[in-house]
């Protein structure tokens, strides 16, 4: 197919705020019109045909990509009671193994669930909630078949390997236990796939009690357990706001009493501790401090400061355990944990073995443990699992993730380096090239970013990734405003009438690697997804003879209409990051940088656009209709495509290999684009 698909055009007006707003494929919104779907296999059977010429190097690059894999792998156990829990992959098979031991490692091995099973003959497959009984005799397992982020969860007796009769279809994914081994707290999606009710199922009764419903909408609803396995909490948020209720795990047909009551602005996380609970809180306190009170007499007026607000220190998650209280936060751009010992009221920080670094908590679900597990990774250093000694601050090396074929990071250079924004500010960059790379404007440059929701892009490691760094790429990741990663004013400076600074710091870094002659237009590439394709197609507007190509993955670029639409999922809870459009200020703040409402006619970069059909948090319209509209208004000679995944959400394809195949068919595109052979 060598000619690019046109849609038609059908115009439809609406007027806002005596503006008119014009779009000529809204209708693109329907996919139950066979003309739609008719259009999107055009796209991708364009897209098939303007790339068939790199199936060769697709292929060479998915192959090497899947020769560094550990193919036949397995998970650090993690002990709950007498058992080890872990998962393990094999070769060949796209999906985790769940299994336990009981007693010791050396026990016989029991497989508690094969995904690659339950995945048979599914196009899509994903594991959700995965949660084992309080006496370890029942799991509680939910799949999503379609990229829907619906969940039908069921159950299964470990002892005896059957999966019961109950069943609870289409719930929203979350669920705890409570201790008398048969009572399950779950939620409910509401026509906006918003999580909003809690109910209580009770296995063998075949039914469901409706326990809360939350009306706003802006409000999310999940239950969650304490470490302590004493308490049942209700989580209600907004992207701002924060309320707890708690129950007693042990009297699961008690009504649930409020913890915490909701005051606008004011967010929390929750532990709990013997005869306390312990809140992080940011009310006066823009990064968070942390507070004690009376479990029996938990009103605010009876709270207690444990850590004090810091500007420098941003404080995110709790952590309680039976000797150790464990902080999770930023320090300097980087993640940090803080230690308190409860006996002694000693306190520390966890000192990390690299200067440019990340770490994810890892499965602690041992209220007694005196250390904590975490994976820590570096832009160059694999994956490694360490156990953390919280008395004597050693690490325990529990297992590094191998890099088959070898690795050898002393090849490598990383560095953290600093771009200056338009306002001044100095936005850090983490990058990674191969040791002897010339600083000569002609490297090849991967550029990464997301910029919102103050999700933080941390510099980790991928063996993917090597495929960039051995063809002489850079690889930069840009800390861009609307991430947390210099504290919650990095946040808040990129949100609400703030958000231009995520796309003009975006901009500020290709700036920085240009002028420091790390590369230079005609080598760059960048890429986001979702919000980080709200970036990418912010910035391709504003400056789009700055990048020679760009894959933005399911994009959330139509700013307006979705924000406009409060039937769309999750529309109502994002006012509280992006504002709302029904305020004239908002919605003409977000109109100046909505990517779809900001096409014109001019020259754009070589782009690949990715959709999920299924997607539920980036309906597959937006990337389709700026396709359209892209496609209508350029003036240039250069690729754009449009790649749907038509049996899958937001996350893309759901096994490890067919992931693979989508980074090696991205890859690819950047490599023909840059002249770049295998």
């Amino acid at each position: 197919m060598t000619e690019a698909p046109i849609a038609k055009k059908i115009l439809r007006q609406d007027t806002i705020h005596g503006q008119i707003l014009s779009d000529n494929y809204f209708w693109l919104r329907d996919k139950t019109n066979p003309e739609v779907i008719a259009y999107l296999e055009a796209e991708n059977a364009y897209t098939e045909a303007q790339t068939a010429h790199t199936k060769d190097l697709q292929q060479q690059l998915y192959d090497e990509m899947v020769a560094r894999l550990v193919e036949d792998d397995l998970s650090v156990p993690v002990q709950k009671g007498e058992y080890f829990y872990y998962s393990r992959t094999e070769k060949g098979k796209d999906y985790s193994i769940y299994c336990r031991k009981k007693g010791n490692l050396d026990a016989e091995e029991q497989i508690i669930l094969d995904c690659n099973k339950l995945a048979e003959g599914k196009e899509y497959f994903r594991l959700g909630v995965y949660e084992v009984s309080p006496n370890q005799q029942i799991l509680a397992y939910g799949i999503d078949d379609n990229g829907s982020e619906y969940y039908d969860i069921y159950f299964k007796n470990l002892e005896t390997g059957e999966v019961l009769t109950d069943k609870i279809l289409k719930t929203g994914g979350s669920l705890e236990w409570a201790n008398d081994n048969k009572s399950i707290f779950y939620s409910m999606f509401d026509k906006a796939h918003r999580p909003y009710q809690l109910y209580r199922y009770t296995l063998g009764d075949d039914k469901s009690d409706l326990l809360f419903t939350e009306e706003d909408d802006r409000f999310f609803l999940y239950p969650i357990k304490t470490k302590s396995e004493a308490y049942i909490i209700l989580y209600l948020g907004s992207k701002i706001t924060t309320e707890f209720h708690y129950l007693d795990a042990n009297t699961p047909q008690d009504d649930f009493k409020i913890l915490v009551p909701r005051i606008q602005g004011i967010e929390l996380d929750i532990a709990h501790h013997g005869d306390k609970f312990y809140f992080l809180t940011n009310e006066n306190a823009l990064n968070f401090k942390l507070m004690s009170a009376p479990v029996s007499s938990p009103e605010k007026e009876n709270w207690t400061e444990v850590i004090a607000h810091d500007d420098k220190a941003y404080l995110n998650s709790v952590e309680a355990f039976k000797n150790h209280l464990v902080v999770y936060g930023r320090k300097k751009g980087y993640k940090s944990i803080t230690v308190i010992n409860f006996k002694t009221n000693d306190r520390y920080d966890v000192a990390f073995p690299e200067p440019v670094y990340t770490y994810w908590p890892s499965d602690n679900p041992d209220f007694n443990s005196n250390q904590i597990r975490i994976t820590y990774s570096s832009l160059i250093t694999p994956r490694t699992v360490y156990d953390i000694n919280l008395d004597t601050k050693e690490f325990e090396s529990k297992k590094v993730y191998e890099v088959r074929g070898g690795h050898d990071k002393s090849q490598y250079v990383v560095e953290r380096i600093y771009a200056t924004a338009s306002d001044g500010t100095k936005i850090p960059i983490s990058l990674a090239y191969k040791k002897g790379t010339q600083k000569n404007g002609k490297n090849p440059t991967y550029l990464y970013s997301y910029g919102s929701y103050g999700a933080s892009t941390d510099p980790y490691f991928s063996s993917i990734r090597l495929s960039l760094l051995e063809r002489g790429f850079v690889f930069a990741m840009a800390h861009i405003r609307g991430g947390s990663e210099m504290g919650r004013h990095w946040y808040e400076d990129g949100k609400f009438l703030k958000k231009k600074n995520t796309f003009t710091d975006f901009i500020a870094c290709a700036e920085h690697l240009i002028k420091e002659n790390y590369t230079s237009t005609e080598h760059l590439a960048i890429n986001g997804g979702s919000a980080g394709g709200l970036l990418m197609g912010a910035v391709v507007n504003m400056r789009p003879d700055f990048f020679h190509v760009v894959v933005a993955d399911v994009p959330f670029v139509d700013v307006i209409n979705t924000m406009l639409d409060e039937s769309i999922p999750l529309t109502v809870t994002e006012f509280e990051e992006w504002g709302n459009p029904k305020d004239i200020t908002y919605f003409s703040y977000m109109r100046s940088y909505s990517p779809y409402d900001n096409v014109e006619a001019k020259d754009y970069p070589n782009m690949l656009i990715t959709a999920g059909l299924n997607d539920p948090r980036v309906q597959y319209w937006e990337p389709a209709k700026w396709t359209a509209k892209l496609r209508e208004l350029k003036t240039d000679n250069n690729t754009l495509l449009l790649k749907t995944n038509m049996g899958a959400g937001h996350g893309g394809a759901s096994g490890r290999y067919e992931r693979i195949k989508e980074i090696a068919f991205e890859y690819a595109f950047i490599f023909d684009k840059m002249e770049i052979g295998g």
